[in-house]
């Protein structure tokens, strides 16, 4: 009722995970607002419509109304949308996205111009640590975390731009994930990045005057400063 009267567009996002008794319901009112639409246009002085719900309400309607569904299908707890509301929605298909690529281009956006190479690097330590490490909670490996990666990683780079750019991507790569991981993963992880980044020394960027206060806030609320939680802050 709301999209109809405002003319908004509106995106359900994993829609197929209504349960199949709502799902029923909505392919009913959503086709009562496209059947006014299409009248709409055939009489554009008609611009008001019965909504039939559980009180019939005659409301307006701005053709300018759109909607659009996301759906992951064949997962587990997912609904098969009826037929009668596939029919309303015209289907598109979406694909895994193509992660290295998105490294490369992010890469070379942060100003890497060896993004190519060290994007495959990337990759293949991220996957390498997703099958090789523990399973924990907090481990995210995807999309997101490479993001947050290659933001860091340029700022680095700016900082720095003298540095050659796999001493960059290394630090960074250390740097953002060692804190995060479990002290039984360490050794796996220093070996997958010694592995991919031969023959560079295992140094990280450390604001001493960050890590100063952060031992100072700590001992004032009564904790201790210990190293692994100092890092952690940072």
């Amino acid at each position: 009722m709301g999209l109809a009267q405002t003319g908004a567009w509106g995106c359900f996002d994993e829609f197929n995970r209504i349960s199949i008794e709502v799902l029923s319901v909505v392919s009913t009112q959503v086709k009562y607002v496209l059947d006014a639409v299409r009248d709409m246009k055939i009489n554009p002085a008609k611009n008001t419509f019965i909504f039939q719900s559980d009180q019939d309400e005659e409301i307006s309607l701005k053709i300018t109304v759109g909607f659009f569904i996301t759906m992951n299908p064949g997962y587990a707890g997912r609904t098969e949308l009826p037929e009668n509301l596939k029919a309303l929605f015209r289907s598109c298909a979406m694909v895994v996205p193509d992660i290295v690529l998105i490294c490369e281009n992010m890469l070379m956006s942060e100003g890497f111009s060896t993004a190519k190479e060290l994007s495959k690097k990337f990759m293949t330590l991220y996957n390498l640590s997703k099958s090789l490490l523990s399973s924990q909670i907090h481990y995210d490996w995807g999309l997101r975390a490479v993001k947050s990666v290659l933001r860091q990683a340029g700022g680095l780079k700016r900082a720095e731009p003298d540095v050659p750019e796999d001493y960059i991507l290394r630090r960074g790569l250390k740097d953002f994930n060692w804190p995060k991981i479990i002290k039984d993963d360490r050794p796996i992880f220093a070996g997958l990045i010694g592995d991919l980044f031969p023959g560079i020394p295992d140094e990280s960027k450390i604001d001493l005057d960050l890590q100063a206060k952060v031992r100072v806030a700590t001992k004032e609320k009564g904790l201790q400063a210990e190293e692994g939680f100092v890092l952690k802050v940072v």
